[in-house]
């Protein structure tokens, strides 16, 4: 994983090259200010003060050189306005010339990830390290930095080398780091308990072999909070297998284990005082002899009988064992992460995942803290009259909606079943991918959701006080 460790430092008034920002406002008045040498060099380079333009205003001497950056708004910083200098600077320290960097510490951060387990790039630029007077809010970015970077190793990583036992042991390292209670649960006992997540794996060689992964930590006096993430591995679809194009990204099918996982590092890490429980469903839906079928039905976990109308409707099946444990212990509030439907990329696109909860309150909640931390989602309905869909002639419930419609919503009203009814539950569809590059945000594995969840759990029980 990315070291951010070195990238945000204390200023004590070390050799650094000062950051000048502007916005569209203040360009002109900065401008006038300058001696004609500067506005010279400032127009040169067609430095208008636009966001992620920036300019090279070269000293006195060779090394005495400082920025002009552009960014939207400079008195309300983003978290990425100062991304692209973060990725096209020259290696070396740097401070802002006035005001200070806020919640823009964490784009300076991200945008220096790289993905290098497989190529390395020799002539990659060194370390770009942002000094800052606001101390106290360094590890914090760091922390967040750490888990965005988690998320996009794990997703990135080929679905070879990310299997169920590679999911095992990333979990592993991050409840070793915080002792947290660890367990897995696997071959018959998986079979025994949790029907259909051994279903949807057994497909798969015995080095790809399904599991459930658990993690617990926190205070048994404190309140109880389950995260969920489908983890699987890679999706062929099964029986009912997805064309070429649609298998070509299908590493990425873990991503809600890796959501779950980096939340888990943020909530430990900030020792919020909850009682963590942290269940991670993984397999590798294959195809082979024993596969399970279009019109089998599975009995899950809860008792309800599921007949199966697309095997490629896997996700929900594993969510759906791993959701009822987690009901077991009586949550307060359940959070599930999951890549589960292409509606939800077809409705609101790769940057927003797709935010279905049974609270009107907590939908309020979520919508406030993505504004706050610029990781927005946004909210579908529950509908409870597209139910109907799900209807099966045989078994208590369809595993795939009718019709092709509302897929997203139907997927969402699937998982319902099996969400305790006293538990307040936040489900996100999110893409965890990024297909195309912007500024702090590379192509590739992402975290989306994972931030705006953080800090509505920061708000709900830091308030609550650490007793």
């Amino acid at each position: 994983m990315t070291d951010y460790s070195d990238l945000l430092k204390a200023d004590n008034n070390q050799p650094a090259h000062m950051i000048q920002i502007v916005d569209a406002e203040s360009f002109e008045s900065w401008l006038s200010a300058q001696p004609q040498r500067v506005r010279a060099i400032v127009a040169a380079q067609k430095f208008a003060g636009k966001g992620y333009e920036h300019a090279i205003i070269p000293g006195d001497e060779p090394s005495d050189w400082s920025v002009v950056a552009g960014v939207a708004n400079r008195s309300k910083l983003s978290s990425w306005c100062l991304a692209k200098l973060a990725e096209t600077l020259p290696e070396g320290q740097y401070r802002l010339a006035e005001g200070t960097a806020g919640p823009a510490m964490l784009g300076w951060l991200t945008a220096q990830y790289r993905f290098d387990r497989y190529r390395r790039d020799d002539n990659a630029a060194g370390p770009r390290v942002l000094l800052t007077g606001e101390v106290a809010q360094i590890d914090a970015a760091v922390r967040l930095a750490q888990a965005v970077a988690l998320v996009r190793d794990l997703v990135n990583i080929p679905a070879g080398d990310m299997g169920p036992a590679q999911l095992e042991e990333e979990a592993a390292k991050v409840a070793e780091s915080f002792g947290a209670r660890f367990t897995v649960t696997k071959g018959d006992p998986l079979e025994q308990g949790f029907p259909m997540i051994h279903a949807v794996g057994r497909a798969a060689g015995k080095e790809f072999a399904p599991r459930l992964i658990e993690l617990r930590w926190g205070d048994p006096k404190h309140p109880r909070v389950a995260i969920v993430g489908k983890g699987i591995c890679f999706d062929s679809g099964g029986l009912d297998i997805k064309p070429s194009s649609a298998m070509r990204l299908m590493k990425k099918d873990m991503g809600g284990a890796a959501h779950a996982l980096a939340l888990a590092r943020l909530i430990m890490g900030a020792r919020l005082p909850v009682q963590l429980h942290v269940l991670i469903p993984a397999a590798e839906n294959a195809v082979g002899a024993n596969a399970f079928r279009p019109g089998d039905i599975l009995r899950s976990r809860k008792g309800v009988t599921v007949e199966i109308g697309n095997t490629d409707a896997e996700g929900r099946l594993v969510l759906a064992d791993a959701l009822t444990l987690a009901g077991e212990d009586d949550p307060e509030l359940v959070i599930d992460y999951a890549t589960l439907t292409g509606a939800a990329r077809v409705a609101v696109g790769p940057d927003l995942p797709a935010l279905f909860t049974n609270d009107d309150a907590l939908a309020a909640e979520m919508d406030a803290a993505g504004g706050e931390v610029d990781d927005p989602s946004w909210r579908l309905p529950l509908w409870d009259g597209y139910a109907d869909m799900l209807k099966s002639d045989i078994a208590d419930i369809n595993n795939a909606g009718e019709g092709g419609f509302a897929g997203a919503i139907t997927a969402a009203l699937f998982l319902k079943r099996f969400v305790p009814d006293k538990a307040k539950w936040i489900h996100l569809d999110t893409f965890a991918w990024r297909p195309s590059p912007k500024p702090g945000r590379p192509k590739g594995g992402e975290a989306l959701g994972l931030r705006a969840v953080f800090r509505l759990l920061e708000q709900r029980y830091e308030k609550s006080g650490r007793k």
